[in-house]
Formats: structure tokens, C-alpha cells, sequence
């Protein structure tokens, strides 16, 4: 094996080692996981496990960082446009976060309020900015309740709502990203606003 080898092999054994947890922690809950049992489904030792992380804290936390950060991006980015394109814009761009980290979101949007970890806190925290911001204009309860079923909604549907429909019945990707779009616009624009009918 040359030198360069082992810090790949390394590097893949911890992306896969989360990529596991992730679908893990989304299925069966962070409590409901062990370190033995990523372990067993990733294919590794326990003892590989905590090579890597040191504990399921860490481990939990290395997996849905990328999320939250980007999740964080998208906010601060919608925090400093103005115009009316902002809410057009921050409806694809969580869109194309639900899709790419599905679990990720899932994890600390429907276990978050359970989990008293740092990284929680921090999810937690973007979660209310952005509700802040969607709703700066001290809109009615109706339009509260809108922002709270779009994103807990598309979470779920996107992860534990996928098994409740036959594996050959799911929509693909692209079917969803449309629909989540169309869907996603009229609950997160207000209703006295105005609303895109087309070209989204």
C-alpha cells in the first residue's frame, strides 16, 4: 500500500461511517442508534468507529454539520438580499438542501427539540432566525403554521414518508425537486402576497 493510501482509506472509512449513521439516526432515532450497530451496517469494528469519532455525539455531529452550515448559508443569504426575488430564491435554495442532506435535516429538525448537544443548539437557532425572517412582518398565525408544514413536511416526506410508498412507486429526484418547488412557493409566500403561478 503506498503512503498516499492510508489517508484515503481513512477518509472513505469516515465519510462512509457517516453516511451510515446518517440513515441510522433518521430511521431509528439518535437514541435508538448504538455505535455497535453503525458498526455493523457500515462494515467496520466498533473499535474502528471510535477511531474515527469519539463517541456517537461526535459522530452524530460530524454528520450533520455540512447541513446545518449550508442550511446557515442559505439564511445569511436571505438575510442580506432584498427584492422580490429573495423568497423565490429561498425556496430553491432549501429545496436543494432538502434533497442533498435529506437525513441530515430530518436528524435535527424532528430529534432536535429531544437532543440537548451543541450542534443541536446551533441548528436549532438557524431554524428560528429563519422562521424570524419569513415571518419579520408579524404575520398572522395561519402564516406561521405555513412556514412550520413546509419544511417539517418536505423533511418527512423526503425521508420517513419514503416508506410508506412501494420502492418502484417514488419519484425520482427531479420529480420531486419540481413539486416540492411548486408546493414549497405557495406555503412559504404568504397569501396576501403575490404568488408565481408559473415558471417557477
Amino acid at each position: 500500500m503506498s503512503a498516499d493510501a492510508a489517508p484515503i482509506t481513512r477518509v472513505r472509512a469516515a465519510d462512509e461511517l457517516k453516511h451510515v449513521a446518517l440513515e441510522q439516526f433518521a430511521s431509528a432515532g439518535f437514541a435508538g442508534s448504538s455505535l455497535q450497530h453503525i458498526a455493523d451496517r457500515a462494515g467496520y469494528s466498533k473499535s474502528s468507529v471510535l477511531y474515527h469519532y469519539a463517541s456517537k455525539e461526535a459522530l452524530l455531529e460530524a454528520a450533520i454539520e455540512p447541513a446545518i452550515a449550508e442550511f446557515e448559508a442559505v439564511l445569511d443569504e436571505f438575510l442580506t438580499n432584498r427584492g422580490s426575488e429573495r423568497r423565490r430564491r429561498l425556496v430553491d435554495d432549501v429545496v436543494r438542501l432538502l434533497l442533498a442532506h435529506r437525513e441530515a435535516v430530518h436528524v435535527f429538525l424532528f430529534q432536535g427539540p429531544s437532543l440537548d448537544l451543541p450542534i443541536i443548539a446551533r441548528a436549532n437557532a438557524a431554524v428560528r432566525r429563519l422562521a424570524a425572517a419569513i415571518h419579520e412582518e408579524r404575520e398572522s398565525v395561519a402564516e406561521q403554521v405555513r412556514f412550520g408544514v413546509a419544511l417539517g413536511g418536505a423533511a418527512f416526506l423526503l425521508t420517513a414518508g419514503r416508506s410508506f410508498a412501494e420502492e418502484d412507486a417514488l419519484p425520482s429526484d427531479d420529480e420531486l425537486r419540481e413539486a416540492l418547488r411548486t408546493v414549497l412557493t405557495e406555503l412559504l409566500i404568504p397569501s396576501g402576497r403575490h404568488r408565481p403561478t408559473s415558471d417557477h
